[in-house]
């Protein structure tokens, strides 16, 4: 009689929880056609299928939500399992800085599977604005920090980058209005320069009326219908549409989210908090 295996059991969960044999198979680091045989294995070993195939991708039929919660139990265990059986027993304090836009997505999921490996360590988080964290890691504020720039030092490892457009709301056609009404950041920070620089090289007069510190802020200007803004891919929603090149805005640059390090701390520390970061947001 065969038998389930782990493997088997996490490509089941990566095509899951993406609703898709492509993206199941990007999110673990395999092709299409490896994932499909995986997939095709489970289901001869259950003898019945565990996905619906649809034309927008796959959905489970009743044995594979049955699977699920099984599958999610069984490789949850062996990971905590492995964790405590490898883990390094690490001690200390670190200081970590995550923007507050990506910090309430992310900070659960970073804090629990670092928590859970080192549960000995203390942890002081700063969420907030992260044009303030290279600085404080300079000044030795923090240990290591999350945040955003246009172009990444040596220093700094890149581990998400997001294309920046302008958007407007569906429902208000305001970006024929002159001067243009603008929402942008109220600090100096290298997205209201670039929105600035972005505005003046496609020679559109414009006046900024609303100004906030977080992309939130900016998000519900453009929602509402009051202002154009400048957000991430990742932020834009079905709500809004991008102002491109065919509407007479220009190009605006890739913001690159990084990690810093003040490399004074101990290292054994920052290399499994970065490691934690990293899976955090590699699906970002």
């Amino acid at each position: 009689m065969e038998n389930l295996d782990s493997d088997l059991l996490r490509t089941f969960l990566a095509v899951a929880d993406t609703g898709s044999i492509t993206e199941g198979g990007q999110r673990i680091g395999r092709s299409q056609s490896a994932i499909s045989l995986q997939v095709g294995r489970l289901e001869h070993i259950v003898g019945q299928s565990v996905f619906r195939r649809t034309g927008r991708g796959v959905s489970l039929t009743d044995a594979g939500k049955q699977l699920l919660p099984v599958a999610r139990d069984v490789t949850a265990r062996l990971d905590a399992t492995l964790r405590d059986l490898t883990s390094t027993s690490l001690r200390g304090t670190l200081r970590l800085g995550i923007p507050d836009d990506h910090g309430r997505a992310k900070l659960t999921q970073i804090i629990g599977r670092f928590v859970q490996a080192h549960p000995e360590v203390r942890l002081e988080v700063t969420c907030s604005l992260s044009p303030d964290f290279p600085e404080m890691l300079a000044r030795d504020k923090l240990d290591l920090a999350v945040y955003e720039v246009e172009n990444p030092t040596a220093t700094e490892e890149v581990i998400f980058e997001d294309a920046t457009h302008w958007v407007v709301s569906k429902h208000r056609n305001i970006e024929t209005l002159d001067p243009l009404p603008v929402a942008l950041f109220d600090r100096a920070c290298w997205w209201r320069d670039a929105a600035i620089a972005s505005l003046t090289a496609s020679k559109k007069p414009f006046r900024v009326i609303y100004s906030s510190q977080s992309v939130s802020g900016v998000k519900a200007a453009v929602e509402a219908g009051v202002a154009i803004g400048l957000l991430g891919r990742t932020s834009i929603d079905a709500q809004m549409t991008v102002l491109g090149e065919d509407r007479g805005f220009k190009r605006t640059p890739v913001s690159n989210l990084v990690l810093g390090a003040n490399n004074a701390h101990d290292q054994d520390l920052l290399n499994s908090m970065k490691s934690a970061i990293r899976d955090a947001f590699r699906y970002a």
